[in-house]
């Protein structure tokens, strides 16, 4: 019944259990090794929703995006991602480690999305990560005897992110808010979007960025009239991340003899923009808390720019900050739209095959890359911030201050493909390795050496806010 397309290594078979049923059924399969390659519109896509009626069984392929809106249209239901410890605890009873696309394995209801029987064959997880079974149409189609057909997919060649025109952001977001409020806004987007000031703390730190005669003594007396910014400071220099000999008594004591003037500047500025706008509530479940995050990516990035030649390292500090705020712009979503924030969660929940870009043109119009790009524009923060932020998802990008993007993508790729952050996971191409200097070898050094370093991370990011 079988061929395997595989290496012979028995870790990259089938399940017991699936392969089992599919023989009881008498279906015909390929076991195929997991490729990017392969064609999204025959990749199929499992999730379990739920709501009070009962759990639901969805499939669609790939290369779409799944609408609760339209699935609501069409059941009536309000359906939300199962929570993940109820899914772990299905899967655990077979052994496995993922949801596989096979009705029959499930006592659920399934619906499914009717493009899935217009290819010529269909790949489906089987549970055991990177191992996918490859049935016919015809195999696929007997499997949903019971199951109800719709559309209800999105095609994501209809989604059209603005991955490369920052001169629209300007007229994206005035159109989103219009959208979101269902009326003409003539405001001036400053205005509309109701963003707080920059904090006066921040605003002192960006004239010591870029005033040549900043001391010690001048950053610490910023950092001092904060006593909560001070305190984090200290904490900091403090933490066995740094492991500094001796006790840190003072801001200036974390400075001198640990942090050094570089670092604490852009550290003492992200704290300072991370109060501004408060955690939200909601968020994606399994999601990696915001400031874990944001500490993973700086501290990914810290060891990535020592790893480029010097004579095109870019600069340290404004690296760090970049690696801080790469993700300022899910803040300001949740700030600027609070009841889409919610949806947009529950939708990055059933689309786990898909980045938070596509989910958020669809339904807003605009990324997050783009409103906080804007917004570290409107703030006057360098124009290398800017550009980091915005252009953190293209790993081509060669424009003005390329570093500083290539770097945050570099990282925020490292990572997702190590489980921290959200998405699936991403290639790395040798472009944006070649682009920066670094080997392949170095980037992997660079994350290893901060998962090494989790426990001592983890304090760090409770510093900045207590886990949501």
């Amino acid at each position: 019944m079988t061929e395997l397309a595989l290496a012979p290594d028995t870790a990259l078979q089938p399940p017991m259990v699936i392969v089992q049923l599919l023989e009881k059924l008498g279906l015909s399969y390929h076991v195929r090794l997991d490729q990017p390659s392969l064609p999204t519109a025959q990749r199929l896509q499992a999730v379990l929703l739920d709501d009070a009626v009962g759990a639901l069984l969805v499939l669609y392929p790939q290369n779409q995006l799944l609408d609760l809106n339209r699935l609501t249209e069409l059941t009536g239901r309000q359906l939300a991602a199962v929570k993940p410890e109820r899914l772990a605890r299905m899967l655990s009873k077979h052994n496995l480690k993922a949801l596989p696309g096979l009705p029959p394995l499930t006592s659920s209801p399934c619906l499914y999305d009717e493009r899935l029987l217009q290819v010529p064959s269909v790949y489906i997880e089987s549970g055991q990560p990177g191992v996918l079974l490859e049935l016919s149409s015809e195999g696929f189609k007997s499997l949903l005897g019971k199951a109800s057909a719709a559309r209800f997919g999105e095609p994501l060649s209809n989604i059209h992110l603005n991955l490369d025109r920052p001169d629209d952001d300007r007229a994206e977001i005035i159109q989103a808010v219009q959208a979101f409020t269902a009326r003409r806004i003539q405001q001036r987007l400053e205005e509309t979007i109701e963003i707080p000031p920059l904090p006066e703390t921040a605003q002192k730190i960006i004239k010591l960025r870029v005033n040549p005669e900043a001391s010690v003594d001048d950053i610490t007396g910023v950092v001092e009239t904060d006593p909560a910014l001070a305190a984090q400071v200290v904490s900091w220099a403090a933490s066995p991340y740094y492991a500094a000999p001796g006790k840190i008594r003072s801001v200036e004591d974390a400075i001198v003899r640990v942090l050094g003037f570089d670092l604490v500047i852009n550290l003492a500025l992200g704290l300072a923009l991370g109060k501004t706008l408060s955690l939200p509530k909601d968020h994606p479940q399994q999601a990696t808390p915001y400031w874990q995050q944001a500490i993973y990516s700086a501290a990914v990035i810290e060891g990535l720019t020592r790893a480029i030649p010097r004579a095109q390292r870019p600069e340290a500090g404004l690296s760090y900050l970049a690696g801080l705020l790469h993700n300022f712009g899910y803040l300001v979503l949740a700030h600027v739209f609070p009841p889409h924030f919610s949806l947009i969660c529950r939708h990055v929940e059933v689309n786990p095959h898909l980045s938070h870009s596509y989910i958020e043109q669809h339904l807003l119009g605009i990324s997050r890359e783009q409103i906080g790009a804007w917004l570290m524009r409107h703030w006057d923060m360098p124009e290398e911030l800017v550009s980091a932020l915005r252009f953190q998802h293209d790993p081509e990008f060669s424009g003005a201050h390329a570093a500083y993007p290539n770097l945050v993508c570099l990282s925020v790729r490292l990572l997702r493909n190590r489980g921290i952050g959200a998405g699936p996971h991403s290639e790395i191409p040798q472009s944006l390795l070649d682009n920066l200097g670094i080997s392949r070898e170095k980037a992997e050094d660079a994350v290893n050496k901060v998962l090494e370093a989790e426990v001592a991370l983890r304090e760090l990011a409770a510093q900045f806010h207590p886990t949501p």
